[in-house]
């Protein structure tokens, strides 16, 4: 089981250190769990990363509104970490929510965006831009 962003922030704010944060990313990505070979197909991947980035997106409309669920994995350490950032800041939230969340303020008052390289950041907002394009068409689609 992945860590909630409650939890995640709580712990950010504890590390003073970018070495120990830089760390903590990366033992977040190791709980992410496997996909499957299957998951991991050229329609999950998030284009605009430099790294090998996979997003899986479940829908669930047994409510008012539909609530989505995320997977991701990454070939690379640290953005697999990200990935786990990105998913656990959208995921379980209904598809209006996700539209209005903004996961790159949250990242800037981590201090994670300052900390980024600009490829990094890029495959940040590309994740960012997949999971609203699936909330948007959740809603419309």
């Amino acid at each position: 089981m992945t860590a909630s962003i409650d939890t995640i922030t709580e712990n950010f704010g504890f590390l003073d250190d970018w070495d120990d944060r830089y760390r903590y990313l990366i033992e977040l990505g190791k709980d992410l769990p496997v996909l499957s070979d299957a998951d991991m197909s050229e329609d999950n991947r998030v284009r605009g990363c430099a790294s090998q980035v996979w997003v899986v997106t479940e829908i669930d409309r047994a409510g008012q509104e539909p609530v989505l669920h995320f997977k991701g994995q990454s070939d690379a350490h640290i953005v697999k970490g990200l990935v786990a950032l990105i998913l656990a800041f959208y995921s379980g939230h209904s598809a209006r929510d996700i539209l209005t969340r903004d996961a790159l303020a949250f990242f800037r008052e981590l201090g994670l965006a300052d900390h980024l390289t600009p490829q990094r950041s890029n495959g940040v907002r590309a994740m960012v831009e997949r999971i609203r394009r699936d909330a948007e068409n959740a809603l419309h689609g």
